[in-house]
């Protein structure tokens, strides 16, 4: 039997290290499109807010 490194070394290519698959950092081409999410969350809370406001006053 092989000893120590040489048993695994025989079958790995030169530079065994992988890829990232997902990069970190990045520049502003690569944010993500949740920007206006909260934006949107907060306008659909407020608009059921005002209706629900509505149907107690009317």
């Amino acid at each position: 039997m092989a000893g120590g490194d040489d048993f695994y070394s025989k079958d790995r290519p030169e530079h065994p290290g992988m890829e990232e698959d997902r990069p970190r950092g990045g520049g502003p081409e690569d944010r993500p499109r949740t920007g206006h999410r909260h934006v949107v969350l907060w306008f659909v809370v407020a608009v059921v807010v005002i209706l629900v406001l509505f149907f107690i006053f009317i």
